[in-house]
């Protein structure tokens, strides 16, 4: 199967590398990093996975979709906040039958894919792996957990079946869900929960649980967020949605999550699309959400600082 993945940082290098390593496969990773890009394409992909450094040659990485062309599968993995940026310019990988998976995290991914390209190519799916960048053409798979992949409208076809397959043979554990809207908020509450608070306090995913007053904070956002999700309507898979958070900090708990990566790299996160998403929700759907605007309003504080200056010696 010839793979694109649309956004080559730790998530998608971590399953275009376990991709490429099903020799059928061809994988490509799409990127704006030149030198990540380049070192791919010289040296292979390496990754660091329970101890041992794993390297995938086999993958290739380009700058511009147009040297890759159609491709059978395409996996978006953007921050969600550059959703429609990357599937625009990613037209050139898009065939009339090309399946568009969007792992990302956040909402409004899938409805801004089908825009562009067609809701009838696009796939939901959520991951509970962790990853982070350890430098160009290296990553650290530093969280585990089960990918789950579903069609929009419920039904189990036979591409969501293949799709379900080819994931598993590249050693991710894959279910296929008949509810993906709902595991969507499913994942957005976990990374309610945590996200911001790694941003705002530098810990690591399970390091938030051994202090009892980010729990407390933890768990009202993630309340706020279940309010908002039974306002809509949505069908949640969890009986105990905090219970839940709280085991996936245990699950990655080495991970750094996205959101504390990108304040210690100055970048600008996807608050907006999480807690920021559930405010605006909250306010839509007339539940209200103080602790998700606070988190809000803070992880929007640290995106503005700047470096600090160097020190001359």
């Amino acid at each position: 199967m010839k793979i694109a993945v649309i956004g080559a940082g730790a998530m998608g290098c971590l399953y275009g590398g376990k991709l490429s390593a099903i020799e059928s496969n061809q994988v490509y990773l799409l990127d704006v990093w030149k030198e990540h890009v380049d070192t791919i394409n010289e040296k292979g992909l390496w990754m660091e996975e329970k101890g041992e450094r794993l390297h995938y040659p086999r993958v290739k990485a380009s700058l511009d979709p147009k040297e890759v062309g159609p491709v059978d599968l395409a996996i978006v993995f953007v921050k969600s906040t550059m959703t429609e940026k990357a599937v625009m310019e990613s037209r050139a990988l898009f065939g009339p039958a090309t399946w568009i998976l969007t792992l990302q995290n956040g909402l409004g991914n899938i409805e801004k894919i089908g825009e562009i390209a067609g809701l009838e190519h696009v796939l939901g799916g959520t991951t509970a792996h962790g990853a982070y960048m350890k430098g160009p053409g290296e990553i650290c798979h530093a969280g585990f957990g089960k990918t789950i992949i579903g069609e929009i409208n419920g039904e189990e076809t036979p591409r969501i079946r293949e799709l379900h397959e080819l994931l598993g043979n590249a050693d991710l554990e894959t279910e296929i869900s008949r509810n993906i809207l709902g595991l969507i908020w499913d994942k957005l509450i976990v990374n309610v929960g945590i996200n911001p608070l790694t941003a705002i306090t530098s810990l690591t995913n399970g390091e938030l649980l051994q202090h009892p007053e980010l729990l407390k904070i933890m768990e009202r956002a993630v309340a706020e967020a279940v309010s908002v999700a039974e306002a809509k309507g949505i069908r949640l898979s969890y009986d105990d949605p905090f219970a839940h958070v709280k085991q996936v900090c245990h699950g990655t708990s080495a991970n750094k999550s996205s959101m504390l990566q990108d304040i210690l790299n100055h970048r600008k996160t996807e608050i907006d699309r999480i807690n920021g998403a559930v405010w605006l929700e909250g306010d839509s759907s007339k539940v209200e959400t103080p602790v998700n605007q606070v988190l809000t309003e803070l992880v929007r504080y640290l995106e503005k600082r700047k470096a600090p200056p160097v020190q001359e010696a």
